[in-house]
């Protein structure tokens, strides 16, 4: 039978296509050689035995390792960064739990208080004793001031014009030279503050100020979602015993 009329083998044609000649091998580069092993996966089954013969670095140095086994260390890896994600992702839950709870009892606590008193008296007792917060300050304009009470001492236009510009609560190493002096003799030693605008109806009628000597305690990258949340509370307390 002629070669032009010899049965087509499929088998022929396929090898011939995924075994590259030595040469081509020598000036392929790393990219290429890795590109035409993706675009040519029936090479590891073709040429099994090949791949169970390659050795290659172990990751950690020391011996040389099946390419086999380095696989299967690979994976190990990732399955150990998927359990630290997922471990980490389980602490965020967990802690996010707990300050669900704490907010649920200051919510309840600013509901039972009577009056003005009692709102500033919870609101302090529940920041530093639930959220160990060290250091509360508070100051109130607008609406009848009570003299008796320092949170109704005299604020600059400065202090309110900050409480203006707060859309969202501030966290970070600064704090006025006005707000600092609220926080008393602990002053000189606060390295971190939260600073959290008091509205009602998007008009600011005071200023929260909570202060660590813990200089990562408020830090600038750090959610303000509770900090928010909490300054709603409070701002909804206070404005209804101010009315």
């Amino acid at each position: 039978m002629s070669a032009l009329h010899q049965p087509f083998q499929a088998d022929h044609f396929r090898i011939a296509r995924l075994q590259p000649r030595a040469e081509d091998y020598h000036d392929m580069q790393s990219a290429e050689v890795a590109a035409w092993l993706q675009a040519n996966p029936q090479f590891f089954e073709d040429y099994a035995d090949l791949v169970a013969e390659i050795f290659i670095p172990h990751p950690h140095g020391g011996r040389a390792i099946p390419l086999a086994e380095r696989q299967i260390l690979t994976l190990r890896e990732k399955n150990k960064l998927i359990e630290s994600k997922l471990a980490e992702l389980l602490q965020f839950g967990e802690e996010n739990d707990q300050i669900g709870d704490k907010i649920q009892r200051l919510t309840v606590a600013l509901l039972q208080a009577r009056d003005l008193a009692g709102v500033l008296g919870t609101l302090s007792y529940h920041l530093q004793e639930s959220f160990r917060v060290p250091h509360v300050a508070v100051r109130l304009w607008g609406g009848e001031a009570d003299e008796t009470l320092s949170e109704f001492s005299p604020v600059s236009d400065d202090v309110r014009v900050l409480a203006q510009s707060l859309g969202t609560p501030y966290c970070g190493p600064y704090v006025t030279d006005e707000a600092l002096a609220w926080l008393g003799e602990a002053a000189p030693h606060l390295k971190s503050f939260a600073q959290v605008a008091l509205k009602t109806e998007g008009a600011p009628f005071g200023l929260l100020i909570l202060a660590s000597e813990d200089a990562q305690r408020f830090y600038p990258e750090m959610g303000t979602l509770y900090l928010a949340r909490i300054g709603e509370l409070i701002s909804a307390a206070l404005a209804r015993c101010l009315d």
